[in-house]
């Protein structure tokens, strides 16, 4: 049953077959079929688009979920969005449930802010709308001149927990950090649960001390400052030993964050909440990167289960480790793409949803 207007085209720009399974099921809750359109790579790694079917004057969305090939996945989707840009498409909506290179969205001593080039990128090369969910930092959205979606994964993480972890009441939501404070709070002012941080853990790449405007300067320079100006030394930072903020004795300890990719801090947490008297832990998470031995880590590590979404592909992770569990949001993706093509109100995807979720 078709449940859209005509005029609906629906791509997966990703060449890997494993990456197009979203888009498959997308299709098959709208009750369309998937364009046809052709993404290769040539034999010096050029990448050639082919769109075989009209576009002329018709909504097309460009499903691309992100592969262990971050820019090649990049080139895919510009390159099908201004192929239909040149094909007279009437508006081109991009669908990327993980948005590439959302953690460089900060200035970093004298490296640059690649997220905002990302942005700058799609936008030339057509795009008229944005479909993700869960950016990392949400003022990402402000990079963009056309409009931007941010979907929430959170109400289908929280029904897992609902439905799969069967004593969920005697658990708390911990945060591996208080920079991830506020989601872990989000999660238990819903589940009417307890909250727990984890403050002293090392610090990751994430951290602003890698930035140099937070380390005091070696020495007290004043030759190009008036010598009436002088700028005040900063004291250095120093780590305090681990500690957990809140009970978890005899408790189920469910950790949240947006992307879990480098798992050394997640196992790291896990073996202190068991140190506490955790007897379960399990990791949420909305994007499940889990490059390199990320799942060998995992299955040797404290952690029962972690939970992630299909925003990326992760099925060779799965079959290295049992202990990933995968939550469909295709559903949400579909609604959203349904509700942009007849012209509907968004605001339903969005209620009851805070700015911390």
């Amino acid at each position: 049953m078709n449940h859209t207007k005509g005029g609906l085209v629906i791509f997966t720009a990703n060449s890997h077959a494993s990456s197009r399974e979203l888009g498959k099921r997308i299709a098959e809750r709208l009750g369309v079929e998937l364009g046809k359109v052709q993404v290769y790579q040539e034999a010096n790694r050029e990448t050639r688009v082919q769109i075989q079917e009209s576009v002329r004057g018709k909504d097309v969305f460009i499903i691309q979920t992100v592969s262990k090939d971050v820019n090649t996945t990049i080139m895919e989707m510009l390159i099908m969005v201004y192929a239909c840009r040149t094909s007279c498409a009437r508006s081109i909506t991009g669908v990327l449930p993980y948005f590439p290179y959302s953690k460089q969205c900060k200035m970093r001593k004298r490296g640059s802010i690649v997220s905002k080039l990302m942005a700058s990128m799609m936008c030339k090369a057509g795009l008229t709308h944005l479909i993700t969910m869960d950016l990392h930092q949400k003022e990402i959205q402000g990079f963009f001149n056309i409009p931007v979606d941010n979907l929430r994964a959170s109400p289908f993480l929280l029904q897992y927990i609902q439905e799969e972890i069967p004593d969920y009441r005697n658990a708390v939501i911990v945060a591996k950090s208080p920079a991830s404070a506020k989601r872990a709070q989000s999660f238990a002012e819903r589940l009417r649960l307890g909250i727990a941080v984890i403050h002293g853990e090392a610090q990751d790449a994430e951290s602003d001390q890698v930035d140099g405007r937070h380390s005091p300067p070696t020495v007290k320079t004043t030759g190009a400052i008036h010598p009436s100006m002088e700028i005040p030394l900063l004291i250095p930072k120093e780590k305090p030993p681990i500690t957990v903020v809140g009970d978890v004795g005899g408790r189920i300890a469910i950790i949240v964050d947006d992307i879990i990719d480098d798992v050394d801090s997640f196992v790291a947490a896990a073996e202190t909440l068991k140190e506490r008297g955790a007897y379960k832990i399990f990791v949420m998470a909305t994007h499940g990167l889990l490059s390199s031995e990320a799942p060998r880590f995992i299955e040797e590590s404290a952690i029962d289960e972690v939970v992630v979404t299909n925003t990326i592909p992760h099925e060779l992770q799965k079959l290295q480790c049992p202990k990933i569990k995968t939550v469909d949001i295709s559903m949400i993706l579909s609604e959203a793409i349904r509700r942009i093509h007849n012209g509907e109100s968004m605001s339903y995807l969005f209620r009851n949803i805070g700015l911390d979720d």
